[in-house]
């Protein structure tokens, strides 16, 4: 199956009440084990990519053909979406567009309403002239490199009335705001705003997104899916699973250097890992 929008999938999600996942893609060995987990489960599935890991894994158009060509190799029949994870800019949008990329996030949520608008609503004519959908995002979600806790987070948390804004006057597929969530490990316990995130969901029609998925207790997953979160972001737990299979691995044979070696005990830890969470957002069978 081609790559495909996240629009259609998301929209499903919304109405019949689960989530699709987005998996970062760090690696080779990170695509392999997320299209096999969503093969396995019969699940769409987003694989996500931060603005940071482009020039790491040699920049868009590697990473575009890279996942062409595996899910044609490991015959992948599921919906699948390739998404720029949070984008800074217009510009690199366009980018990962040109390139192949079939979503994109626009991250203007740093700027004021108004120009977040405005930036969001460009990335969001050429996308769609493309047939690829865009995310969108308001508030501020933290993460390890703001140095904040919890407690600071919900200071963040995007305003219903302009997310209903921002929504009508972009035209954007689905909507992040900031609730609560943060990137990377928690400092302490996370205290998500569910009440707004209803009121939000109810006010611009949106699905929306749940950035920061690691680490959230599996009751308040599946109460932010039933207020209309259908798309969930998970990349911590992928890379805390992949490490520690890997340094079990050494550990137990010290003498190891094949790399193949270590690194297919931690694809697999990473696919189990997916098919996990697949299930828990209640995705599996939709593919």
């Amino acid at each position: 199956m081609a790559l495909v929008s996240m629009t259609e999938m998301l929209r499903k999600a919304l109405e019949e009440r689960y989530a699709v996942g987005q998996f970062n893609l760090l690696n080779l060995e990170f695509a392999q084990a997320i299209l096999l987990a969503a093969e396995a489960e019969r699940a769409p599935v987003i694989l996500g990519v931060s603005e940071a890991y482009v020039p790491y894994m040699g920049g868009l158009k590697t990473i575009s053909r890279m996942v062409r060509s595996l899910m044609e190799h490991l015959r992948i029949s599921v919906p699948v979406a390739l998404h720029l994870d949070h984008g800074t800019t217009y510009e690199l949008c366009i980018r990962a567009l040109r390139a192949g990329f079939t979503s994109v996030m626009i991250d203007a949520s740093h700027l004021e309403l108004s120009r977040n608008i405005e930036v969001t609503s460009r990335v969001t004519e050429a996308a769609h002239a493309l047939g690829a959908s865009v995310e969108a995002e308001l508030g501020r979600i933290t993460g390890r490199e703001d140095d904040l806790i919890v407690e600071e987070a919900e200071a963040m948390y995007a305003v219903p009335e302009e997310c209903a804004k921002l929504a009508r006057e972009t035209g954007v597929d689905c909507l992040a705001p900031a609730l609560g969530s943060v990137h990377g490990p928690y400092r302490g316990q996370p205290r998500l705003g569910f009440e707004r995130m209803g009121e939000i969901q109810r006010l611009t029609g949106l699905p929306l997104v749940l950035h920061g998925g690691s680490g959230l207790p599996e009751e308040e997953i599946l109460q932010a899916i039933s207020l209309g979160t259908a798309k969930i972001n998970m990349n911590t737990d992928n890379q805390m699973a992949f490490t520690a299979a890997i340094r079990t691995y050494l550990q137990e044979h010290p003498q190891a250097y094949d790399p193949r070696h270590y690194f297919i005990p931690a694809k697999e830890a990473v696919q189990a890992a997916v098919r996990a969470k697949i299930r828990l957002f209640g995705s599996s069978g939709r593919g």
